[in-house]
């Protein structure tokens, strides 16, 4: 069956063209939630045209998957898809993708799982490191302060999200920069980037030979930090974040010379310091209605047989 077919050739283009597009583009780093946008689209677009094309393979190769998909449609919808017309790689197709879809669950279920342990993991490190008080109920302060030679920051999710810093980190940030630090893991915590995190990582480690799902993990770690320092940034300023950054992680040697242990903290604190103009808002809007459309065309071939059968 063509559809079948077309829509399989349109995700593994869709998976080998897009990354290759997108990190040619030079305006993520200014507009980084855009970017993420746009990256769901084409994950969305791929995924859905590997199950559109599994569910026609699957409505081809068997009487029962056509009967229930196609039941209430005209005999010309039939005849428009040529369902009558078995081939004999449709049921193979079908399992096939029915595989990569079950896998695919299977992945996601395991990196919730992980999160979860991790979650766990970290709430009962913080609990013995900070013990209750008499009378203190558990998760009553959204800032927890431990005591640490090493100055550090995070934000550990859950039913009731909290910044957890250390005293190092305490006496090296100044001013309104603990602050901006907060609002960078709020920012987190608002736009459910662990669901992302989550989402990607389980596509790139279940399909590692897929360019889009690594493209997808790598973009979504990097993208994700640059729309919280823009969270953090538009109620503080960006030096202050900035200089938070370096206050945080100066003593790793993230800004020393030689390979650093994560390279992206000072392009992020040079974002941050070059001030990069933001577009336009009908700019914005342009390219998120863009983006909104590429899910649509695998959409599109689908039912343009049935459609004109109609017609």
């Amino acid at each position: 069956m063509l559809v079948s077919l077309a829509l399989l050739a349109l995700g593994v283009l869709t998976a080998v063209v897009a990354p290759r597009l997108l990190s040619r583009s030079d305006w993520a780093e200014r507009e980084p939630v855009v970017a993420l946008w746009v990256w769901q689209c084409v994950v969305a677009a791929v995924l859905l045209s590997f199950a559109l094309s599994m569910t026609f393979s699957a409505a081809a190769a068997w009487q029962a998957v056509r009967g229930r998909v196609f039941a209430p449609a005209p005999h010309g919808v039939l005849e428009a898809y040529e369902l009558g017309t078995h081939q004999p790689w449709s049921a193979a197709l079908a399992v096939v993708l029915a595989c990569g879809g079950l896998w695919t669950g299977a992945m996601l279920g395991r990196e919730i799982g992980r999160a979860r342990a991790r979650r766990r993991r970290r709430r009962g490190e913080l609990l013995r490191r900070s013990p209750l008080l008499p009378g203190e109920e558990p998760g009553g302060e959204r800032l927890v302060v431990l005591e640490g030679e090493r100055s550090d920051a995070w934000w550990l999710p859950g039913a009731t999200p909290r910044l957890v810093v250390t005293t190092a980190a305490l006496r090296r940030l100044k001013g309104s920069q603990l602050d901006a630090v907060l609002a960078h893991e709020q920012g987190h915590a608002r736009a459910r980037h662990d669901w992302l995190l989550h989402c990607s990582g389980a596509l790139a480690a279940g399909f590692p030979g897929i360019p889009v799902f690594a493209a997808f993990r790598d973009e979504m770690h990097r993208l994700v930090e640059l729309a919280a320092d823009d969270v953090a940034s538009r109620r503080f300023g960006r030096l202050t974040i900035a200089l938070a950054l370096v206050e945080l992680n100066e003593d790793r040697g993230v800004f020393g010379p030689g390979p650093a242990p994560d390279a992206d903290l000072p392009r992020r604190v040079d974002r941050l310091l070059r001030a990069a103009p933001r577009f336009t808002a009908g700019r914005r809007l342009r390219l998120t209605a863009a983006a909104a459309l590429v899910p649509v065309v695998p959409l599109l071939i689908a039912f343009v047989p049935a459609l004109r059968a109609l017609g």
